[in-house]
Order: structure tokens, then C-alpha cells, then sequence
């Protein structure tokens, strides 16, 4: 598209996830873009690299179920809205099972090259100092979790409200080459092939009951990292939670969360079921780095490796990299946000991403489509709506704006998306009989799943295209 010579920039600050797709979708609809990010020459407690949506913490997009998954559906409605960061993620997808996992590094190198390569991208490298000027007009804040803390007191400034905070923590990955394979075995669970998979995606680690319990205690008893006073009171993020933690709210908690031994049979000793399982998944193209699902961590790194090398097949492990954890901000986006996603006392400025309320890469990166969108028709004196309530990306737009509150004690929290934030089917389901028999339970659930998923996707068409 060519970019009409009239038309103002919109300047985003934050090239993420959230600030990168923003860009495209603007660029995309003939709106330059003054790209402004702060590193290298600052950077966060989290990133080690300049590129742009470098992956900080997992390298995986999560499941891509279209059909019966709340972000297989965002994914699929994303790439409908020519979504940059899904574009991407498809390039370099990775084996993952039902998932949608990717290389890290070439997944960041193509959103850079693209966004640097774009002749209506602008790119201005250092820290933008306490709130944008007036005189910017169309702005897109964009900074993630890790907002600079000049930025983070102006907008705390600005709104008098108070940030709210989370901690979110950083697994560990590993060196394929390390692994002893005489123990541990390939095999994803239930043996699903995902994207470019064969059904033997994950490295999988067992436990007996004596190991399994002795790694609880090791995990409870490990020397963590110490929280600064300010930071004591902040809470975890419910889905991203320390295995340390997890750990300590009882015994069985890790068997039947990240280290559930369902699904999986150990080639080595197929007629002993195995008390917990540690999987890890693919992080790169090569297949030689592999990240412990589920083990993100606050321990310190001499806890780390000599506790996690009392795993089964990780005696020996070497690490690319260990575990580690930072504090993650967002605003009170209902209180603070209108349904533009404007701060409504400085209308010039939007907001998109996780520095918003939502939580996941994707998540992230679909706000910063809308706000992209939104930004662009702003820039050429039009509206551009919010996508509609029934589908995945307008249940995030209604999360962040208020749609989220029961009651008068309710309190805003960050959220991935689920079928949970979308409205139910008006119409009263008619379940179908499988062999006769009325589905029940899970049945019933998948299927409810299934019509909100099509009716979101079907939702979503006139809104992409508008």
C-alpha cells in the first residue's frame, strides 16, 4: 500500500511483541510509523538481545487448536488480520506436539529484518524518557512488563493510580547433547502430532515416588532469590507460577500440573508407569536446545543445577540457560483505558500489549493488532471499531476495558485468553448422541468449546476486513 505524504506518523514506543505488530498493521495500512526502542543502549532485567519480539521466557505460542482452544482460535483469527507476529511464528515453527513453538532466534530476526527493512518504518534506538510529548499526536505505548522506570512513574504520574505488579519467571533450557538418553525417551503426550511433528516432540524424564518426593523437598528447602521490600507483597501470575511454589502448595501439586505422568510410556520400561514425568520442549531450529516445560523458577542458579541434575537423564545436563525471574507491571487498564484503548486523560496515547492486563506472547501481540488498527484509522481521520465480543481478540479488548468485574470488591489481574472471557452461545445447545449415548462431562465441554470457537471465527470476518 502507499503511504499517502499527508498522513502523520504514529509513533510507538516499544518494538515487543505488542509494539512490532503494531507497527505492521499500521505500515500496512499506508501510515508511517516512528518505531522508538531503548535497547541496546538500556536494556532489561529479561532481554539479552537488541532484536525485535525477542522471546524472553518460553519459546512456545502455546496450543494451535483452532477448533476446540481459546488461542488456537487467537491464532487463527490473527493470521485472518495478517498478523506479523504469527506470519513469523509460522515461518519458524518448530516441532511441539499440538503447539505452536518456534525458533527464538530466527523468529526475532524475521520481525526485526522486516520492520528495519520497511521503508515507512522509522526506527529511533534510545530510552523515550517520562510521557511522550503532546506535539507526537498518535502514540502507542507499547513497553511491555518491563516499562523503564521513567516511563512507568510518568504514566503513574499522569493517572494517579497505582501500578499494579506480578512476578513472572524464566525456565530453564538445556543442551540436547547432554541428555542421557538411556533414561529419558522421545514422545509427545497421547502421542499428538502438532505442526511439522511426529508425534515424538517432547524429551521426556521419569520419576519413581522416592525421586519424585525427594525433588518436592529439594525444591521447597532450595536457596531462592531474595525480593527488594517494595517487591514482597507483589503477586505471582497464577499461570506462570515458580515450580518452588507450586511445589510448596503440596506434594502432589507438580504431578498433576507440569510434571503429570498421563499420556506417556517409557520405551526403556514400558510395563512400569512412571510416578512424574519431566518433558522438555524444542527452542530452536537445530533441535539442539531444549527448555524445561513448566520449570520456570526463582531459585539461584547453584539450586538450579544441582537440583534439577537429580532428574532423571539430566545428571549430566549442561545449561544454554538457567532459570530466572523478574517483575512484571501493567496498568489498571479498566479504570484507566477507553474502548479505543485511549488513556482517557491523555487521548493522544494508547496502550497495547501485556503492559495493558494481558498475559502470553500472542495475547500481547493481538492488542497491539487492534491498537495498530485503531491507530492507523486514526491517522487518516477514521474509527475502527473493536473486533466483536464473541471472538478471541475482542474478549481480551472487553478483559482490559472492564468486562472482566462481578462485583464492586472485583480486581484486575493479568489474564490469557480463555473461553471463560467469551460471551455464551444465545441459543440453547443442542448436544449430538455419539453411538446413541448423550455426550457427558468433558464431551459436553469440548463441544460447547468447539461452537464458540466456529461461531468466533465465523465473528471475526468482517472485522479483519474492514
Amino acid at each position: 500500500m502507499t503511504t499517502s505524504s499527508h498522513i502523520k506518523p504514529v509513533h510507538i514506543i516499544g518494538a515487543g511483541m505488542a509494539g512490532s505488530e503494531a507497527a505492521w498493521q499500521c505500515v500496512r495500512r499506508g501510515v508511517p510509523v516512528i518505531l522508538h526502542e531503548m535497547r541496546p543502549s538500556r536494556m532489561t532485567e529479561a532481554h539479552q538481545s537488541d532484536g525485535f519480539a525477542e522471546l524472553v521466557c518460553s519459546n512456545s505460542f502455546r496450543s494451535d487448536d483452532k477448533t476446540g482452544n481459546a488461542v488456537g482460535v487467537l491464532h487463527e483469527e490473527m493470521r485472518k488480520a495478517d498478523s506479523l507476529i504469527m506470519g513469523m511464528g509460522d515461518m519458524t515453527k518448530l516441532p511441539a506436539g499440538g503447539a505452536l513453538a518456534v525458533d527464538r532466534e530466527a523468529f526475532s530476526d524475521a520481525v526485526t529484518t522486516i520492520l528495519q527493512q520497511h521503508p515507512h518504518v522509522t526506527i529511533e534506538y534510545g530510552e523515550v524518557k517520562g510521557l511522550p510529548p503532546k506535539e507526537w499526536g498518535n502514540t502507542i505505548i507499547a513497553t511491555g512488563p518491563l516499562t523503564a522506570p521513567s516511563l512507568a512513574n510518568a504514566i503513574l504520574e499522569e493517572t494517579g493510580e497505582d501500578s499494579l505488579a506480578f512476578f513472572d519467571a524464566i525456565a530453564p533450557i538445556v543442551y540436547k547433547d547432554s541428555i542421557d538418553f538411556s533414561k529419558a525417551w522421545m514422545q509427545s503426550r497421547y502421542d499428538k502430532k502438532g505442526p511439522g511433528g511426529d508425534g515424538a516432540d517432547y524429551i521426556n524424564c521419569p520419576l519413581d515416588k522416592e525421586q519424585y518426593e525427594t525433588f518436592i523437598e529439594a525444591l521447597i528447602t532450595s536457596d531462592q532469590t531474595e525480593f527488594k521490600d517494595f517487591e514482597k507483597d507483589t503477586p505471582y501470575f497464577e499461570s506462570c507460577l515458580p515450580i518452588e511454589v507450586m511445589a510448596a502448595r503440596g506434594a502432589e501439586t507438580l504431578r498433576w500440573g507440569p510434571m503429570k505422568p498421563v499420556g506417556l510410556t517409557n520405551k526403556h520400561n514400558p510395563t512400569v508407569k512412571a510416578h512424574a514425568i519431566v518433558q522438555l520442549r524444542q527452542d530452536n531450529a537445530l533441535g539442539t536446545l531444549y527448555n524445561m516445560v513448566g520449570f520456570q523458577t526463582k531459585m539461584k542458579y547453584g539450586a538450579q543445577a544441582e537440583i534439577f541434575k537429580t532428574i532423571p537423564g539430566l545428571e549430566n545436563a549442561v545449561f544454554a540457560r538457567l532459570g530466572g525471574i523478574h517483575r512484571n507491571t501493567f496498568i489498571n487498564s479498566p479504570k484507566l483505558l477507553n474502548n479505543q484503548l485511549q488513556l482517557k486523560s491523555r487521548p493522544d496515547i494508547r496502550f497495547a500489549g501485556q503492559i495493558m492486563g494481558v498475559e502470553g506472547y500472542v495475547e500481547s501481540a493481538a492488542l497491539g493488532l487492534i491498537t495498530g488498527r485503531m491507530a492507523a484509522a486514526q491517522a487518516a481521520g477514521n474509527l475502527y471499531p473493536a473486533p466483536p465480543l464473541t471472538t478471541a481478540m475482542g474478549s481480551l479488548v472487553e478483559h482490559v476495558t472492564g468486562g472482566y468485574m462481578t462485583g464492586p470488591k472485583a480486581k484486575f489481574q493479568p489474564m490469557n485468553v480463555n473461553f471463560g472471557l467469551f460471551p455464551p452461545m444465545e441459543e440453547e445447545i443442542t448436544y449430538p448422541k455419539v453411538n446413541g449415548k448423550r455426550l457427558r462431562g468433558k464431551d459436553k465441554t469440548r463441544y460447547r468449546k468447539s461452537l464458540l470457537a466456529k461461531r468466533a471465527l465465523q465473528d471475526i470476518k468482517a472485522w479483519v476486513t474492514a
